[in-house]
């Protein structure tokens, strides 16, 4: 009897696993994520593509988690709502320096060239990225009101960082979500909004 009750229990469990996660590029993003008391949905996942020597190369996996799904970019981004961005690094293509110029060139694009009152927050979030960036990093940029913008690497509990402020907050989630020149942003955009899906 109890060999037939763990059977029937590792049956529902292989029958449930798949529909825990979205897998994009072998990356599994949970379809929610808890930010403090508040759990928060898969919206939108998508890949980051790089183009190489006129190639394009998968360089990370990314998802958007809200409250509630939204495809709105602008009301996203400007929302003063817990929300958080799950970033999975799957080339060795992307290094900490590699990483912190395009988080440089995102602000730039994000502010439309207005960084300077934010620029002590921008600096503070660059730096989290120093240290050496290796395929299979798992990044959480997480929004909370009153506390800021944390970031947590590979599951870790703790954040070097907890930086205040909504414009921080626009400014970053911007340069995921916001108009950007390059197409393959463009794309992940999309993606991440839930109206076109990865490939």
């Amino acid at each position: 009897m109890l060999k037939q009750l763990m059977v029937a229990i590792f049956a529902v469990v292989l029958f449930v696993s798949p529909s825990l996660a979205l897998t994009v590029e072998g990356v599994d993003l949970p379809y929610t994520m808890s930010v403090g008391s508040e759990l928060l949905l898969l919206n939108g996942a998508g890949v980051r593509a790089k183009k190489i020597a006129f190639v394009n190369k998968n360089v990370y996996v990314a998802g958007l988690y809200l409250k509630a799904k939204s495809s709105d970019a602008q009301k996203i981004i400007q929302a003063d709502e817990p929300m958080a961005l799950r970033i999975q690094i799957i080339s060795s293509l992307i290094t900490s320096e590699r990483f912190i110029e395009a988080t440089k060139e995102g602000f730039q694009e994000s502010t439309k060239g207005n960084t300077a009152p934010i620029q002590k927050e921008i600096d503070t979030f660059i730096k989290v990225f120093s240290d050496e960036i290796k395929k299979g990093d798992l990044f959480e940029i997480v929004y909370t009101p009153g506390i800021g913008i944390q970031v947590f690497k590979n599951d870790s509990k703790t954040s070097p960082v907890a930086i205040k402020g909504l414009p921080i907050k626009t400014a970053l989630f911007g340069i995921w979500l916001g108009e950007r020149t390059e197409k393959n942003l463009q794309i992940l955009a999309k993606q991440l909004l839930g109206t076109e899906t990865a490939k």
